[in-house]
């Protein structure tokens, strides 16, 4: 469920011409106004090709529990639960949600399909793995926190908005996506973000004979490793638990646990294994 207008001003450029039907019918149901006002934002659709590419970069399987923030006329929880998924709407406006439930009822996938009334910051996103959302700049950056304490490894989807800005500048960087996909020929939305949450790494870390202290800005890392070649800078990234960084001419792919990095260290001299505790 999208936006109105960002707080820094920018108008949307909805198309509404090119709306002919809110998101398909549900029986005799009619489906519900475009533009409804709601509690932060307006209910536009997210084009049913971008709904799929969102779904397709989170790589949204039958494991997997996808819950959709602002689910509107929920079509995107349907469309994971199509695939399999386990799948929650989270919506304030009571009759959207009334309208996703006889949708997903129709479409044989109320056994995957839950909606919910409600507050989404009021929500419980711990069980996820996978998030979608189609929200203001401002609702982003109030959500970032929280988003960046799930799991390592909860993958994030964002219609048009990235999880940029700070209090008073929403331009500001912030937490760069990890991939972002923008569809040619645009059917009115058509840019998607993709994060991994990642572990939590920074601190310091001590192997037999070498110590690492790394610092962390989201899934970039730097640092410093010291140690029987000298003291080399660091610098890497993250991917949910899988932490990636070089340090002089050797490259380490590791597993981030909680105080353990295991993994492999490789130079010019070959391959070795490698472990570090916090």
């Amino acid at each position: 469920m999208p936006p109105r207008r960002p707080s820094s001003g920018r108008v949307l450029p909805v198309l509404w011409f090119a709306w002919l039907v809110a998101a398909g019918t549900a029986g005799a149901q009619p489906a519900p106004p475009f533009g409804q006002a709601g509690k932060d934002v307006e209910w536009v659709p997210t084009p049913d090709v971008l709904v799929d590419t969102m779904l397709e970069m989170a790589d949204v399987t039958g494991a997997d529990v996808v819950v959709d923030l602002g689910s509107g006329d929920g079509k995107t929880v349907l469309a994971a639960a199509r695939l399999g998924a386990r799948a929650i709407g989270v919506e304030y406006e009571s009759n959207l949600v009334e309208y996703s439930q006889r949708r997903a009822a129709g479409a044989g996938v109320d056994n995957l399909a839950t909606f919910v009334t409600g507050d989404l910051f009021d929500f419980d996103l711990s069980p996820a793995t996978v998030i979608t959302m189609f929200l203001l700049p401002d609702l982003n950056l109030r959500l970032r926190p929280v988003l960046f304490d799930l799991t390592p490894g909860t993958r994030i989807v964002s219609n048009t908005w990235d999880l940029s800005g700070t209090e008073g500048d929403l331009d500001a960087p912030g937490w760069v996506p990890d991939r972002t996909v923008v569809l040619d020929p645009c059917p009115s939305w058509c840019t998607a973000h993709l994060w991994t949450v990642p572990a939590k790494v920074a601190g310091l870390w001590r192997t037999a004979d070498s110590e690492l202290a790394l610092e962390q800005d989201y899934q970039m890392v730097t640092g410093r490793l010291r140690g029987a070649e000298g003291d080399l800078e660091v610098d890497g990234r993250l991917l949910g638990t899988k932490l990636i960084f070089t340090a002089g001419d050797t490259t380490y792919k590791l597993e981030a646990e909680e105080d353990r990095l295991t993994g492999t260290a490789s130079s010019p001299a070959g391959r070795t294994s490698w472990q570090a505790r916090r």
